[in-house]
């Protein structure tokens, strides 16, 4: 391909070095601070659970009546009864 006219013009714009302007650095960096809410729910959510760790896992005074009754020999199983529970139990389960 030939470029007639004016050469220079053309080369010129090639030639030219154009400056490009740095920008400058701003050093005021503000910092926000972090917030946390918690909802009404979520606090009594808190409570009730440290209610609960509050309650022992065993009820001490359950446990002596079982094991005097036991010792004693008047702790009676009806079995008709502890079957029927289960059966009951499975069919919820079931359903």
């Amino acid at each position: 391909m030939k470029i007639w006219g004016e050469i220079q013009r053309v080369t010129g714009d090639y030639n030219n070095k154009k400056s490009v302007n740095k920008t400058e650095r701003n050093n005021n960096v503000t910092s926000k601070k972090d917030v946390v809410s918690i909802s009404n729910r979520a606090k009594d959510y808190q409570t009730v659970m440290k209610a609960i760790k509050d309650v022992p896992d065993i009820r001490q005074d359950k446990v002596e009546e079982l094991r005097d009754k036991y010792e004693s020999g008047k702790y009676d199983v009806d079995e008709s009864k502890i079957a029927d529970r289960i059966l009951k139990s499975l069919a919820e389960k079931k359903g």
